[in-house]
């Protein structure tokens, strides 16, 4: 059964990615808000932002990079409802493979669409002067953050790619998620912020994760920033996916 499983897994990512590949507009989109933020906020704004940090560029990726997450997963949420509408699920029902690969496929897709759009971002902010001494294990770390984090908001995306009424929908819910990277420390220190601000940006899970990406690249003590982010990733992950499988379930029941 686990063998079926990665099999059709596999499958039917293939699928999903050549659809990514015959529309890369998909990914230049993703990418073109992100890079807009990073734009603004370094050569308009930064230089009336006391961050505490050398390079202000240093201190913004690591925001703009769930910023990017966050948008990109916009489009896992429209291509789960298109294929519910279209019927294709019922049309899988009728074969022989394991249900969830096929919320799996979506989930990997987006995956990987992510971390394409995560590189490009980077890309652009080392031309803008970004540097990190960071090693190797630094990397991995922050690759692995983020892998998590995609994870964890593809599985929300898919709740409401399968519930959703609309296209409108089913994409508008990422809205929000976009936002939480401004109230957070992303953009400027928490301490800046007035009391009831503070207390929110402080206890959201983005500005844990932040934190702890910045700490990473420039080579600083994580703390207990990097055990938080990732207890927010890993908690977000198994709901959402519990949700999601829910609604599945009744969804082809």
């Amino acid at each position: 059964m686990t063998k079926h499983f990665f099999g059709d897994t596999a499958v039917l990512t293939r699928r999903s990615l050549r659809h990514i590949t015959r529309s890369l507009d998909t990914i230049i989109t993703t990418t073109i808000m992100p890079i807009a933020f990073m734009l603004l906020f370094v050569y308009v704004f930064g230089g009336a932002i006391n961050s505490g940090s050398d390079s202000y560029v240093d201190y913004l990726l690591p925001g703009i990079l769930l910023i990017t997450i966050a948008s990109g997963i916009s489009y896992t949420a429209f291509r789960l409802f298109l294929d519910m509408k279209s019927g294709i699920f019922e049309r899988f029902q009728s074969m022989p493979i394991a249900r969830s690969s096929v919320l799996w496929a979506h989930v990997l897709t987006s995956l990987v669409a992510n971390l394409i759009s995560v590189v490009v971002v980077v890309l652009v902010a080392l031309l803008m002067g970004f540097r990190s001494g960071a090693g190797a294990p630094a990397w991995l770390a922050v690759a692995g953050i983020l892998i998590l984090f995609t994870l964890a908001l593809t599985w929300i995306a898919v709740i409401p790619g399968l519930s959703a009424k609309s296209v409108d929908g089913a994409s508008a819910f990422s809205y929000p998620l976009i936002f939480l990277p401004f109230i957070s420390s992303a953009f400027v220190p928490t301490a800046t912020m007035p009391g009831p601000v503070r207390a929110f940006a402080e206890h959201q899970p983005v500005t844990s994760i932040v934190n702890a990406i910045r700490a990473l690249f420039t080579q600083q003590p994580v703390s207990n920033d990097i055990w938080i982010a990732l207890a927010w990733c890993i908690g977000i992950l198994v709901i959402a996916y519990a949700f999601a499988m829910s609604i599945y379930r009744r969804k082809i029941s």
